[in-house]
Order: structure tokens, then C-alpha cells, then sequence
């Protein structure tokens, strides 16, 4: 059996921020997930300048795809204007790669079955014991299956379901498009090109809201992909996007229970006006690993609901 002092279940943004923030102060973790990498994640990659901050990434010395944003185009239901702003795309199977290979010498290909504590110990299908255990799984994590739910489920903000899709299309327009609101969507669509002509383009919003409506995810996809059409921005391209679930960020989360911790999309701490999901998991794990080497309580603070106030600022 493999003995550490933390076990970090899931190597995501929030997971491999976590270990690498445990790594800078010589804390022993071990690293589980149960995909190799890089691994393929469909995603629109959108960071702020705060993330690069974060993870002391520099753009420069950035091995993968890297785009920057000056404005958004913006259309909220028959308005539309331009927002100035300061922002970045990344391509998340680079990105989660880059993040993990800081701490690769720790990370082990495992897939999860069994979790269960033992005196002030976790114990992880009878391979791997550890003091802390961090669920970084996403949004079906392991750690959250095995302990925060069986108790009655923790407090969740809003499911939010998505649609979308990654290629490369030549002569994609570098200009991004958000469009709120539109022909009833609870919630928003995108166009989110990146350099080397990649582009992702998806519609998410509230599960709940589409099914008091009557109305479908998949519905508000073909509407996107006629307006990419109507807009030149997507044409003869066969569209072949994935479904993906994740949860806002709740009002009250149940963040931990002993020495095991929830981070990223494990607990759900994606702002709640535009679902920006990849800073707040980012900055979760940090917390989570400054709880630990600090023996301080681990909260949610400094970590913004709202994406919105950033977004007004120009970012420079």
C-alpha cells in the first residue's frame, strides 16, 4: 500500500493546481486519475488574466495553442455591443497537460473504485492511504460518491447542461461572439475562435429552466449552428458536439468533511452569470492546498461568484 500525507482524487485544473501548490511547499501527495494525458477535453478555454497569475503561466514560454481577446462581441436578446476586455482562450487538452507535467513525477494512472476511512485515514481501493483526501473528480467525483453524499447530498447551486464542439476550421473569423438570452435560452451561446483556426462553438444553460419550459438542450444547438451559419462564421461543417454537466457555485457548498475536501467542478464553483468554470476550480485547489500546509480553515474566499465585473475591466 502507498502511504502519503494527501491523495488528490482527479488531475483536472483544480487537481493539478492543488499538487503543484503542495509541491512549492514540499508537502508528499500522490496524484490519481484515470485518464492518461493528454487526454481529448472539449471546452471553450476561456482564462482570465487572474489564472495566469495563479499558475505563474507565462504566454511567452506557453507551449500550446494561446489566444487573447481585446473585446467580445455581445448579444443580449436584441442589443448588441462591444465589450472591451482583456482575456485568453487555451486549447484544454494542452492546457491540462502543461498543468499536470509540473507535477508528473507524482501522478499515477488510476481509476477509482473503493474509498473508505479508517481512523483518521482514507483509504483508496486498499492501494493508497492518505491524512487528506481531495475529490477533484468533476462532477460525478469519487470522493464526493463516497463521502459527501451517502449523508444526504451537499447543498448545489444550478445544474447547467452544455453543448459544444472543438476543430479546426481554416479561415475562422478571430473575433468571439456571446449571445445571451436568445429565442428563450436560459442562458448563453458562444463562438470561441483560437489560433492555428480552431475554434469551439457550444449553447449552454439551466437544466431546470429547460425542462419547466418544455424545451431541449439539443433544440438551441441547431439554433446556434443556423446562426453561425447566417453570420458566416461556421459553414459546411458537420457538426458533431458532446454533452457536458456541471454545477454553479451554491450559496452555502458543503466544502469538507474531516481531512476530505471537495475542489473544482467536484464541489461547483462556476461564477454564476457566466458558468466560467476553469479560474474558480484553478483557484479552489489553491485554497484547498493553503488550507492544508497552513492548518487553516478552507473557504471559498477571494474566489469571485460573478465573471461579469472582471470582464468590464480592460485587463492590461
Amino acid at each position: 500500500m502507498l502511504r502519503t500525507e494527501v491523495l488528490i482524487v482527479g488531475g483536472g485544473p483544480a487537481g493539478s493546481a492543488c499538487a503543484w501548490q503542495l509541491k512549492q511547499h514540499g508537502v508528499e501527495f500522490i496524484l490519481l486519475d484515470r485518464a492518461e494525458f493528454p487526454r481529448p477535453k472539449v471546452c471553450a478555454g476561456w482564462v482570465t488574466p487572474r489564472v495566469l497569475r495563479d499558475i505563474q503561466l507565462d504566454p511567452a514560454a506557453y507551449p500550446g495553442n494561446f489566444s487573447v481577446f481585446n473585446q467580445f462581441l455581445i448579444e443580449l436578446k436584441g442589443l448588441r455591443f462591444t465589450l472591451q476586455t482583456r482575456q485568453y482562450a487555451i486549447r484544454r487538452v494542452e492546457f491540462d497537460q502543461w498543468l499536470i507535467n509540473r507535477v508528473r513525477a507524482q501522478v499515477i494512472t488510476h481509476q477509482v473504485k473503493e474509498i473508505r476511512q479508517e481512523g483518521e485515514y482514507y483509504l483508496v481501493d486498499e492501494e493508497y492511504r492518505a491524512r487528506y483526501l481531495i475529490g477533484a473528480g468533476g462532477t460525478n467525483c469519487p470522493v464526493k460518491r463516497a463521502l459527501f453524499e451517502p449523508e444526504g447530498q451537499p447543498v448545489r447551486g444550478s445544474l447547467i447542461v452544455a453543448q459544444e464542439e472543438e476543430f479546426v476550421y481554416p479561415g475562422a473569423s478571430r473575433l468571439c461572439h456571446l449571445w445571451f438570452l436568445q429565442q428563450g435560452l436560459p442562458g448563453y451561446a458562444w463562438y470561441f475562435p483560437k489560433s492555428e483556426n480552431v475554434v469551439n462553438v457550444g449553447v449552454g444553460g439551466s437544466a431546470a429552466r429547460f425542462k419547466q419550459r418544455g424545451d431541449t438542450l439539443r433544440h438551441h444547438w441547431e439554433l446556434l449552428t443556423e446562426r453561425l451559419y447566417a453570420y458566416g462564421l461556421v459553414r459546411d461543417h458537420p457538426f458533431n458536439p458532446l454533452g457536458h454537466s456541471y454545477y454553479l457555485r451554491a450559496a452555502q457548498p458543503l466544502l469538507r468533511k474531516g481531512n476530505a475536501l471537495l475542489i473544482g467542478d467536484a464541489l461547483g464553483v462556476s461564477t454564476l452569470d457566466m458558468g466560467e468554470g476553469i479560474g474558480p476550480s484553478i483557484q479552489s485547489g489553491i485554497n484547498a492546498a493553503t488550507a492544508i500546509i497552513n492548518h487553516t480553515p478552507y473557504t471559498l474566499d477571494g474566489i469571485s461568484r460573478y465573471s461579469f465585473p472582471s470582464l468590464l475591466r480592460l485587463q492590461r
